[in-house]
C-alpha cells in the first residue's frame, strides 16, 4: 500500500502561516519554524491590545473632559458626581465629543452639575 504523507496540507498550511509573516524580519518571514512562533505572537499581542485600547480610549476622553472642567472652574470628579446627582446619563465618550465641539453645551452641562451639586448639599442628612 502507498504510503500517505498529508503532504497538500501541511504544505497549503504552512504557505498560510509564510503569508502571513510575510515582511517580518529575517528568517520569521522565510522559516516556517520561526514564522509560526512570530506569528503566534503576533497574534496574541493583537488580542491582547485590541482589549487594552478600550481602556486607552477612556483614559483620553477623561483627559478631554477634565481639561474641558477645568476651562469651566470645576474639578473633574465634581462634574461626574454632580451629573450622576443630576441623573445626566452621558458617558465619557459623548461628554469628550461635546467638551470638544460644542462648548456652550458643555458648559450647560456644568452648570447642571453644579446645580445639582448644591441641592445635594443642602439636602439633610438621613
Amino acid at each position: 500500500m502507498a504510503r500517505v504523507t498529508n503532504s497538500p496540507a501541511s504544505r497549503k498550511r504552512r504557505k498560510k502561516v509564510l503569508k502571513y509573516a510575510k515582511g517580518y524580519f529575517g528568517n520569521k518571514s522565510k522559516l516556517f519554524r520561526y514564522a509560526k512562533e512570530a506569528v503566534q505572537h503576533a497574534w496574541q499581542y493583537a488580542y491582547r491590545d485590541r482589549r487594552k485600547k478600550k481602556g486607552e480610549w477612556r483614559g483620553l476622553w477623561i483627559v478631554r473632559v477634565n481639561a474641558a472642567c477645568r476651562n469651566a472652574g470645576i474639578s473633574y470628579n465634581r462634574f461626574i458626581e454632580g451629573l450622576k446627582a443630576a441623573g445626566i446619563g452621558l458617558d465619557r465618550k459623548m461628554l469628550a465629543e461635546i467638551a470638544v465641539r460644542d462648548e456652550a453645551a458643555f458648559v450647560s452641562l456644568v452648570e447642571q452639575a453644579r446645580a445639582a451639586l448644591k441641592t445635594k448639599a443642602d439636602a439633610p442628612k438621613a
